[in-house]
């Protein structure tokens, strides 16, 4: 369950569903809250699952699970991969936190990292700890200046996955240097679970003002900014097709490379196209939407489309027939920041 609900439901939040966890879908008006994010700064609760790691050999377990290398210095984190014959089974960031390894996953996937970790078989403890902690999104072109106003006894962090600890009111925290998922500047505030109202309300409504969103918001804000998500994109597929092998420290596709790749779309309709619509070239179909929103920031329909690597694209297949489409350079929108995990090939 959301930590906070009291207060979302306080702010007119619908809530939803996401990996068997709780999270908000929006509070009402997702797509105001894209320019109040897009022209200020938002927070969002995150539904991540976390997993705990400590243990003489946690970096080498973790490093053998991982795609990437894991940090190796207190303060230090990235991003990375679990694959399963090749194809990716989860994600999730790595925070080296002292004596233990904290690794933030995407919901419902926690179960899934602890098992594989697990297998190694060496001298090190894991633990699924989802509900010992609170992860708070801060994003928008002043959210350094919102993480500068109600942090205490720390400067923010540099660096994307750095982090520092300082205080929040009374509450502890530790705030993370953001990939800019959104495209713009962008920082993760952790906390025990036990002081999330306190951190929740500090981020909303002390220091500079900050808007909520939920994840309907953060949908369309991460595809304005190019970045692949973990259930439409990124699950099942090879890092090689997503073009995140830079980001995830894959190694390079040998040979011909990847055989589909994910590539951004501009739809001239109405409305945006549903998931999975046929993505139409000269002769029939060469892919298909992943996910597709009605963006704000530019007041048209965009996607993402995993289509054949050398496929022009003319159309999208849509419930009122074909709608004009084509590709469009990665990212839609241009913000304070640029997404380190937006595809390149």
């Amino acid at each position: 369950m959301t930590l906070v609900g009291g207060s979302h439901a306080d702010h007119g939040a619908a809530f939803g569903e996401r990996g068997g966890r709780e999270v908000v879908e929006e509070y009402g008006r997702p797509e105001r809250a894209v320019r109040a994010v897009r022209n200020a700064v938002g927070v969002i609760e995150m539904g991540y699952g976390a997993v705990v790691v400590t243990g003489d050999d946690r970096r080498a377990v973790v490093g053998d699970t991982v795609t990437n290398d894991v940090p190796a210095a207190d303060g230090e984190g990235c991003y990375a991969l679990v694959l399963d014959d090749g194809a990716v089974e989860t994600e999730l960031f790595v925070y080296d936190a002292g004596e233990r390894l904290l690794l933030f996953t995407p919901p419902g996937c926690a179960d899934l990292l602890v098992r594989r970790l697990r297998e190694d078989g060496r001298a090190v403890d894991v633990r699924e700890a989802t509900t010992e902690f609170g992860v708070f999104g801060v994003h928008g072109p002043m959210a350094t200046e919102k993480i500068a106003s109600v942090l205490h006894n720390a400067g923010a962090p540099t660096g994307a996955y750095s982090f520092v600890r300082g205080s929040m009111g009374d509450a502890g925290v530790s705030v993370v240097a953001g990939d800019a998922s959104g495209g713009e500047e962008s920082y993760e505030v952790i906390c025990a679970a036990a002081d999330a109202d306190e951190v929740w309300m500090t981020l909303l409504s002390r220091g500079n003002g900050a808007a909520p969103f939920g994840y309907e918001t953060y949908e369309t804000l991460t595809l304005e900014a190019g970045t692949p998500l973990f259930d439409p994109e990124i699950r099942g597929e090879q890092p090689a097709s997503l073009g995140l092998g830079d980001v995830a420290g894959v190694e390079a596709a040998t040979e011909n490379g990847p055989t589909h790749r994910l590539v951004g779309l501009r739809v001239d309709a109405d409305e945006a196209p549903e998931s999975g619509a046929d993505v139409l070239g000269a002769d029939g179909s060469v892919g298909h939407v992943t996910r597709a929103r009605w963006s704000p920031s530019l007041s048209a329909p965009i996607a993402f489309a995993r289509v054949e690597r050398d496929a022009s694209v003319r159309a999208v297949r849509a419930e009122q027939g074909e709608a004009p489409a084509s590709r469009s350079a990665l990212p839609f929108v241009d913000g304070s920041d640029r997404s380190r995990r937006i595809p390149s090939y």
